[in-house]
């Protein structure tokens, strides 16, 4: 429920920075994760961070300048959105978008009116999430960025995985890999379910589901209209995304590498 209607979340407040900036502070704050605030308080200092620490602030950085970027550029010539405010209310408006769509909720614009273009950024974001130990759900910033620094040394021709000058391990890019794939598949079908059982369209099906796997909380006002069979998937979803995805690479990330007795010779695949 809102202030004027239901569903306004903070749409009232679009205009008061007091109000936005608290939220998005708290939003970025239970985002970045527990280990990553530990290792802030207690070195202080870039060189001593860890290489995790490092790739969650660069990753979340480059996520909320990118789509803060990206949704005024999208959003400014839309009179539903953005289109109507003066300069400073559409670049804290197209910040708090980028922010919320972190795993947070809360809505400053209608996100019914938003742009295909703003639909589809706002899907990204909401997929990749927050960081591992944090509030946030989805895949994780750094799943997505070591996936990301994979294809690029692939591209590069490089055997080894760098950042920060330090190699990553591959099986951690196969723990990312693991992680990202569940996730498509849970997405998958969870929006072919809303759209089978509900006859919904696939853009608003998949934009309920990736909010639900997420545990981000946006809609574009579908869910009141579903089924008791697609509610109590999304149910589902939320819970999948948040317990099942962090359970599953905790389980991963410590279970112990087997020795294999018997290794087998090396087969080619071509890719592509």
């Amino acid at each position: 429920m809102g202030e004027q209607q239901e569903f306004s979340s903070l749409t009232g407040y679009a205009d008061d920075p007091l109000v936005t900036g608290v939220t998005m502070a708290l939003i970025v704050m239970g985002g970045l994760g527990f280990l990553v605030w530990h290792d802030l308080v207690r070195h202080r200092k870039w060189e001593k961070f860890s290489v995790h620490t490092k790739l969650v602030l660069v990753m979340t950085g480059i996520l909320l300048a990118a789509g803060t970027v990206l949704f005024f550029l999208l959003e400014s010539g839309n009179p539903r959105t953005l289109g109507g405010l003066p300069l400073g209310q559409r670049v804290l408006a197209a910040l708090f978008q980028s922010v919320t769509c972190r795993t947070a909720g809360f809505v400053t614009i209608d996100q019914t009116a938003l742009t295909n273009a703003s639909v589809l950024i706002s899907l990204l974001l909401m997929f990749i999430g927050g960081s591992p130990g944090s509030t946030g759900g989805g895949i994780k910033t750094t799943a997505a960025a070591l996936l990301a620094l994979a294809a690029l040394s692939v591209l590069r021709g490089k055997r080894d995985i760098t950042v920060f000058r330090r190699r990553i391990d591959n099986r951690a890019v196969l723990h990312a890999l693991t992680v990202c794939m569940v996730a498509a598949m849970l997405i998958f079908v969870g929006t072919l379910l809303l759209c089978v059982s509900d006859g919904v369209s696939i853009e608003l099906a998949l934009y309920e589901t990736v909010s639900a796997f997420s545990t981000t909380g946006s809609t574009q006002n579908l869910t009141p209209t579903l089924g008791t069979a697609s509610r109590l998937w999304l149910i589902v979803e939320m819970y999948l995304g948040r317990v099942g995805i962090m359970t599953l690479g905790v389980a991963v990330f410590l279970r112990r590498v087997s020795e294999q007795k018997i290794r087998y010779p090396e087969g080619r695949v071509m890719i592509g």
